[in-house]
């Protein structure tokens, strides 16, 4: 079986599962819901994009209040707990606490791009439409009216 057959009937389970339209990630909204946009494109704002940006902000946050008790680890550690599993649970320790930091630092860094993709797409946006109006301004003409 090829990767793209066996691709295809996983997503046609998964959709099978789904309970509702509306709960489908990864798509656009099947109605268009967005202006101007045809159904099934992809959409971006500087909202949106911003929006983002805060929830990373905010999951690294919360998982920062989580961390990992270092009270656990010392509960094995001898006299309490054999000299061989101490060391193991402290080496686990140090791994996941490791682990751990790493993916706070990995969002905040996330967070931090989106941001500044947040602010280029806002100059780009604002270039736009300073590009058309200098083009309408440069080369349109005014039309009374009645005469059109």
């Amino acid at each position: 079986m090829s990767f793209d057959t066996e691709w295809a009937q996983h997503k046609a389970a998964v959709l099978a599962q789904q309970p509702s339209p509306a709960m489908r990630l990864n798509h656009a909204p099947t109605d268009g819901g967005v202006p101007g946009s045809p159904a099934g494109s992809l959409v971006a704002g500087a909202a949106s994009i911003n929006g983002n940006a805060n929830l990373l902000i905010e999951i690294a946050a919360l998982l920062h209040e989580g961390r990992p008790d270092g009270e656990a680890s010392t509960m094995a550690r001898a006299p309490r707990a054999h000299a061989d599993v101490s060391a193991e649970v402290l080496r686990f320790a140090r791994f996941a606490d490791d682990q751990f930091k790493d993916t706070v630092n990995l969002l905040a860094a996330l967070a931090t791009r989106l941001k500044t993709a947040g602010t280029d797409f806002a100059q780009v946006d604002d270039d736009t439409a300073r590009s058309f109006l200098s083009d309408l301004l440069a080369s349109g003409r005014y039309v009374q009216p009645e005469a059109k």
